[in-house]
């Protein structure tokens, strides 16, 4: 019998904490620090992140992307407004209600877009209001993924385009940036072309899929919409009393580049599976690998048979089963995954 696989393709938040992360919590583990966020560490992080992105922005820390984009949305909406979104994204389909929950009532209108993106026709038509009256929900934001929920990336004038549609329909931008290490290393660009450049009013920079233990950072660019956002973090129970444990692992992260180190690598390591796959010659890659997620269609039964070896990763409908890499993924993992998938697959005699 084969041993059970140490690493897997469920979800990039499978893997652990970085060393570099680790570090810097031990690093800070030190001595006494102001509590709520009034300590150096903190001061430091919100510092960084003003730089990585050039900018004169706002910055909280939060325990988890559910919270980040939930509280993020309802500093930009009411219960009587609409956010629009793609119909797969996180805020749509696995976040439980929660934005819906703390914008008290704020309703979702979604499109399919385009592999995975919206299209600035998309935000145009969404946000038209026909009736123009107070009986219905009144369009109030945008809200992108970046990358998307099918592993593509927007550019930086796909990404202006959507929010010139935005601005002309009076909506502001949240953009969900769970895996925008990963979209960023992609596009080799500076961070700010696709988030204040581009007319992102305010990010929830993720941490937690690229090497943190648990932590992710809402970034208001458009400062004005950061108003008592301290209040709702404390409302919801999402301002750490040790506030340094959360934000001492971004220093990890984001200082010498660690950040998009991590995300490289993970996005090569979808490269080298998606490469393996396509010389298997047996099946189809739904969406352009351009981040670290694989969605695949493998048969059922191989699938089964692989979940049977050990091997651990989900079926997305209508996508195909998605295989997440991860800033620790190592390339023989890659190589041992391909090789059962081959030996699972149904035979052509």
């Amino acid at each position: 019998m084969k041993p059970t696989p140490q690493q897997h393709f469920g979800s990039d938040n499978y893997a652990g904490i970085c060393p570099e992360v680790f570090s810097a919590m031990s690093d800070a583990n030190h001595g006494h620090a102001v509590s709520y966020g009034d300590d150096e560490h903190t001061q430091l992080a919100c510092d960084k992140i003003r730089e990585i992105f050039d900018a004169d922005c706002e910055v909280f820390f939060v325990f988890n992307g559910t919270a980040a984009n939930a509280l993020a949305l309802s500093s930009l909406c009411q219960g009587f407004h609409s956010i629009i979104c793609q119909q797969q994204a996180h805020i749509q389909v696995d976040e439980c209600g929660a934005p819906e929950l703390f914008t008290h009532g704020a309703k979702m209108l979604t499109a399919p877009g385009v592999e995975g993106k919206l299209r600035p026709e998309d935000v145009l038509r969404l946000a038209s209001n026909p009736e123009d009256n107070f009986h219905s929900h009144l369009p109030r934001a945008l809200s992108l993924t970046q990358n998307t929920e099918c592993g593509t990336v927007y550019s930086p004038s796909e990404l202006s385009a959507l929010t010139a549609a935005a601005k002309q329909k009076g909506l502001y931008t949240h953009m969900d940036g769970a895996r925008f290490a990963n979209a960023l290393v992609t596009l080799n660009c500076h961070p700010a072309d696709i988030t204040w450049r581009a007319g992102v009013d305010v990010l929830c920079l993720g941490g937690s899929k690229n090497g943190l233990g648990l932590g992710e950072a809402v970034v208001f660019f458009n400062k004005s919409l950061a108003k008592d956002f301290d209040r709702r973090c404390k409302q919801a129970g999402q301002m750490a009393s040790k506030m340094r444990v959360l934000s001492s692992q971004w220093l990890g992260l984001l200082n010498n580049d660690v950040w998009r180190r991590n995300a490289s690598h993970a996005n090569d390591m979808a490269q080298q599976l998606a490469t393996g796959i396509k010389a298997i010659g047996k099946i189809n890659i739904n969406y352009p690998v351009q981040a670290n997620a694989v969605f695949a269609n493998f048969p059922d039964a191989t699938a089964q048979a692989l979940h049977q070896r050990g091997w651990h990763f989900y079926e997305f409908p209508g996508a195909g089963y998605r295989l997440m890499c991860a800033w620790d993924t190592a390339p023989e993992t890659v190589e041992a995954f391909l090789a059962d998938l081959n030996e699972c697959l149904p035979s052509n005699e």
